[in-house]
């Protein structure tokens, strides 16, 4: 499919700066099939969902990814996209025809790694010198890595080490939070469970290449970065049963959907899952593992675009976000929420 059938009009001060306070008071547009769009709250999820559903969060761990530094009296930034082993991360370079293979990048707090090998991609492996665990390394030289559209509008603070973390997170290896989970607060899910919703989790990595725009101008010659997930047996089982009862499973956030897709067969069968994954969906996908999408609001001609057209239908999710624009919801990773339930 063509890419610009996915684009559309964002005025930009429709993008959030800042989460809201508290994270559930955020709005929450609410598309079920043909119905009419609903303005809702965050607050609101319990009573549009029925006791014995489930929803699926991403337990990942945002990182300080972001780094800033010198190869030579060049200056440099690097953005930390997949982890390769104990050392080694693969990372998108910021001015990277002045790093070569080979060549030591110097970054804060006097933390250095090699550039060992140029990928056809144009990022780089780089390898950690050192004693200290890579974590150790990143926690003194990095800071929290922001999408652009937020950092290329104010600098990074500390709030931001609170803000862009979600309350599942609990397993390092991110760096882009799984935002639709952001708006979820001890009140939200106590809420939850007083309806009798269900929760499970699994694990996928973000990487950076969630920020990065499709350049094609075809889908079919766009090709997505691996990323790594894990989805235990017994959380499949669950989630099997759930379904098998004639209850929905809900991903909240398109990481959590991509993952529990590429680990279900075309039996609907979700199986345990360890491993990358580069899954694409775009419309005419057939969906297997999933009954809803709880995500916020997304760029245009992204891919997460075309995932969230996939679901609920192209035109539906023009009209959505048309909705959504006129409305003044809040946009992007630190904006408002919506459900999309087919």
């Amino acid at each position: 499919m063509r890419v610009d059938l996915f684009d559309f009009e964002l005025p930009k001060e429709r993008i959030a700066l800042r989460p809201a306070r508290p994270r559930d008071a955020a709005r929450m547009l609410v598309v079920r099939g043909a119905k009419p769009f609903a303005d809702r709250t965050v607050l609101d999820l319990p009573s549009m969902l029925d006791p014995g559903d489930v929803l699926v969060f991403n337990d990942t761990r945002v990182i300080p990814a972001q780094l800033e530094g010198r190869r030579g009296e060049a200056k440099i930034g690097a953005t930390l996209h997949k982890r390769v082993d104990l050392r080694r991360w693969q990372a998108f370079i910021r001015n990277a025809k002045r790093l070569r293979v080979g060549e030591i990048a110097t970054f804060g707090g006097g933390v250095t790694a090699l550039a060992e090998e140029r990928l056809a991609d144009g990022s780089f492996i780089l390898f950690f010198e050192g004693d200290e665990p890579v974590e150790v390394l990143l926690e003194r030289a990095g800071t929290m890595p922001l999408p652009p559209y937020i950092a290329g509008k104010r600098a990074t603070d500390a709030q931001d080490r609170e803000d862009y973390q979600t309350m599942f997170a609990k397993e390092d290896g991110a760096v882009a939070a799984p935002t639709a989970a952001l708006h979820f607060t001890d009140r939200l899910m106590g809420a939850l469970a007083e309806r009798g919703i269900g929760t499970e989790t699994l694990t996928l990595h973000v990487g950076a290449g969630t920020f990065l725009p499709v350049k094609a101008d075809d889908t079919e010659d766009h090709q997505m970065h691996a990323e790594w997930g894990r989805i235990e047996q017994d959380t499949a089982d669950r989630l099997n049963a759930a379904r098998a009862r004639g209850n929905r499973v809900i991903a909240v956030g398109t990481t959590s959907l991509r993952l529990l897709e590429s680990a279900t067969g075309e039996d609907k069968v979700i199986r345990p899952f360890a491993g990358d994954t580069d899954i694409f969906i775009t419309p005419g996908y057939s969906f297997r593992a999933i009954d809803g999408l709880m995500t916020n609001f997304h760029l245009p001609k992204s891919t997460l675009f075309m995932l969230v057209s996939a679901l609920m239908g192209r035109e539906r999710m023009q009209a959505a976000y048309a909705h959504a624009i006129a409305s003044e919801y809040r946009f992007y990773s630190y904006g408002d929420s919506s459900l999309l339930l087919p």
